[in-house]
């Protein structure tokens, strides 16, 4: 199987990463292609199936798990499970495409682990925690309960973070849009 580059851009809900790599995705001199994360929640929002993530049950996920499907997975939340399958990866490699991943740290963290010289891996630094908690409120797409999960969280996965290839601080989106190119740019050339 040819093998491509896996770039993995994780943060802290509302950190921007979402952003950033919708933004890579439109660099046709990149040539990446998107990993849709399985995810056993619902939608929220216009979340679309086989768009932004494949929408499975929960006692499908346990039985991908069982049958060692995926290549990542994690429980992020009680019953909330994340991960990546293999068969997507492969779909992408096929495609003669690098695979650029939009991922939570824990998930990006092992694929660097499972393929160190392929990988970069990516984590983009929100301003503060204040601004997170802004950022999520704003989305409108969340209960203030599971706003404040993922800030609780947030602190966790910012201890982490020097783990990572790089740090891409998000304090002014367009400086770390290009900084976020030229990255990807240079490890792709490689």
């Amino acid at each position: 199987m040819n093998k491509g580059k896996l770039i993995v851009f994780s943060a802290p809900s509302g950190s921007g990463k979402t952003t950033i790599v919708k933004h890579l995705l439109g660099k046709e001199d990149l040539n990446l292609e998107f990993s849709i994360s399985a995810a056993s929640r619902d939608p929220r929002g216009e979340e679309e199936h086989g768009k932004d993530y494949y929408f499975i049950s929960l006692e499908e996920f346990k039985k991908h798990i069982k049958a060692e499907d995926f290549l990542e997975w994690e429980e992020v939340y009680r019953d909330n499970f994340y991960g990546t399958l293999k068969s997507e990866i492969e779909r992408i490699w096929a495609l003669g495409k690098n695979v650029i991943f939009d991922i939570d740290v824990a998930g990006g963290l092992r694929i660097k682990h499972k393929f160190p010289e392929q990988t970069l891996a990516v984590f983009v630094k929100p301003p503060s925690v204040d601004e997170l908690k802004r950022r999520l409120k704003e989305r409108s797409t969340e209960s203030e309960d599971k706003i404040n999960m993922r800030i609780a969280k947030a602190s966790v996965e910012l201890a982490t973070a020097p783990q990572f290839d790089v740090i891409i601080k998000n304090y002014d989106l367009p400086v770390a849009l290009e900084e976020a190119h030229q990255l990807v740019k240079d490890f792709v050339s490689k």
